[in-house]
């Protein structure tokens, strides 16, 4: 797979992203935010683990006690970043919560300076800060005062930026993207039960009332578009992918306006734009360094 193969899979990612803001938002209605992340992600890694299982089949590199560390904490990230932003919806709009949610964008590659000890290319840095701008305008620029659902979502992104980093780290060296996604949506979706179990009240009137958004963010939010995620980023960078899933918030103000005749205020067509062209930048300046420098190294001569 190319790396702009991968990266149009990270886009069809925030595409289907963009749709799950409202199913999370609408689904707290009839059931608790624990209860919706517990079954969502049990929904998810049941519809991933054929798929697993085949693959697992055909791996040629063998499980270690690392990768098992590396599939506990990516697991554990997701689970931070799921709980975070679900609690973060109950006292924060769908707008507050997808650009907040976007700072991953930024976290992603100062983890990779600070943890990694890795500079990613330079034309992350205005890039990130175009994809952070662009989502910020799609709000009109006018986001209320911080609430504590904002604050929540802050944390959120941290959580995010970790999950991303962690699952690039993990699927180069198992090669095997198919299991990391069953693995953390297993370790997601048992850790939301248990706190559930604990805090909150259940009933099938509620599962019923809430059944067709957790199918949605299960199967498609969460079974589709985070495996779409793992499997792009074996291609790609970090950081280059926290820039093409931070359009998550672009798809959804477009499916807002085209499901449910939400509009979008001038500002946000300006946003739409940085945001495209900040995809553009990070996909095309990195290629055409590498075809300059691969040019280069053609043409010096051969001192040998």
């Amino acid at each position: 797979m190319t790396r702009i193969q991968a990266n149009l899979l990270l886009l069809l990612a925030a595409a289907i992203w963009g749709g799950g803001f409202v199913a999370q938002s609408t689904a707290m209605k009839a059931i608790g935010p624990f209860w919706f992340i517990g079954l969502r992600f049990l929904i998810a890694a049941v519809a991933v683990l054929p798929f697993m299982l085949r693959e697992s089949r055909k791996a040629t590199t063998k499980t270690s006690p690392r990768h098992l560390t590396l599939y506990l904490l990516t697991g554990l990230a997701l689970f931070g970043g799921a709980a975070t932003q679900q609690l973060g919806l109950k006292t924060t709009t769908v707008t507050n919560s997808s650009f907040i949610t976007g700072l991953y964008v930024v976290f992603v590659p100062l983890i990779a300076v600070v943890f990694l000890r890795r500079s990613p290319h330079w034309i992350i840095w205005p890039g990130a800060i175009m994809a952070v701008s662009g989502i910020y305008l799609l709000s009109g620029g006018q986001l209320s005062a911080l609430s504590t659902g904002d604050l929540l979502t802050v944390v959120c992104a941290v959580f995010w930026a970790g999950q991303i980093t962690l699952a690039g780290t993990t699927v180069s060296e198992t090669g095997r993207p198919l299991t990391l996604s069953t693995a953390q949506f297993a370790i997601t979706g048992a850790c939301a039960l248990v706190v559930a179990i604990v805090t909150e009240p259940i009933s099938w009137e509620a599962i019923r009332g809430a059944a067709p958004e957790i199918l949605y963010v299960g199967l498609f939010s969460s079974g589709v578009a985070f495996s779409l995620q793992i499997i792009g980023q074996r291609y790609t960078t970090p950081s280059q992918a926290a820039i093409f899933l931070s359009s998550e918030a672009l798809f959804g103000a477009s499916l807002g306006a085209l499901l449910l005749n939400e509009t979008m205020p001038a500002l946000g067509y300006i946003g739409c734009a940085l945001m495209f062209l900040a995809m553009l930048l990070v996909e095309i300046v990195p290629e055409l360094a590498r075809r300059r420098a691969l040019q280069g190294l053609k043409s010096s001569p051969n001192l040998g």
